[in-house]
């Protein structure tokens, strides 16, 4: 027996699993954290983000928007200003998101050095040596 039944929330199409796929995406949490502020302009997200590209922002802001997390809001002015803003469901994610920043920054540097040690206590990966990426957050 595995364990798990079928009203397990995590199985199939639950809503449970899908609300986790969308966040457990590459750019979604970095995006949520971005906002948590106020309000932001796509051009100052790109900023505050670092390394994603405008298309990927856009595309990330869309689907967070059509899931009801993030809210757009366009300016009647010329330029043309649009601010994006976390709607309050999309807040009751910035706590959950602060959790795992202390957990990444607790031990991210435990799980590199098992990334770096390899399944056989092997090294070499690209970032042995703790060679890291600026974090973030």
């Amino acid at each position: 027996m595995s364990g798990f039944d079928s009203g397990d929330c995590f199985l199939a199409d639950c809503p449970a699993r899908l609300a986790v796929e969308l966040i457990a995406d590459k750019w979604t949490v970095v995006v949520l954290y971005g906002l948590s502020r106020g309000p932001v302009r796509h051009g100052r997200l790109i900023e505050l983000i670092g390394g994603v590209s405008r298309k990927v922002l856009t595309q990330t802001l869309r689907r967070l928007q059509a899931h009801g997390l993030v809210r757009r809001h366009a300016y009647a002015e010329v330029p043309p200003r649009v601010e994006y803003e976390l709607t309050p469901l999309g807040a009751t994610l910035i706590g959950p998101i602060h959790t795992l920043t202390e957990w990444a920054r607790a031990n991210g540097d435990a799980v590199l050095d098992a990334l770096d040690a390899g399944p056989e206590g092997e090294t070499g990966h690209p970032l042995s040596g703790h060679d890291h990426p600026a974090p973030m957050y």
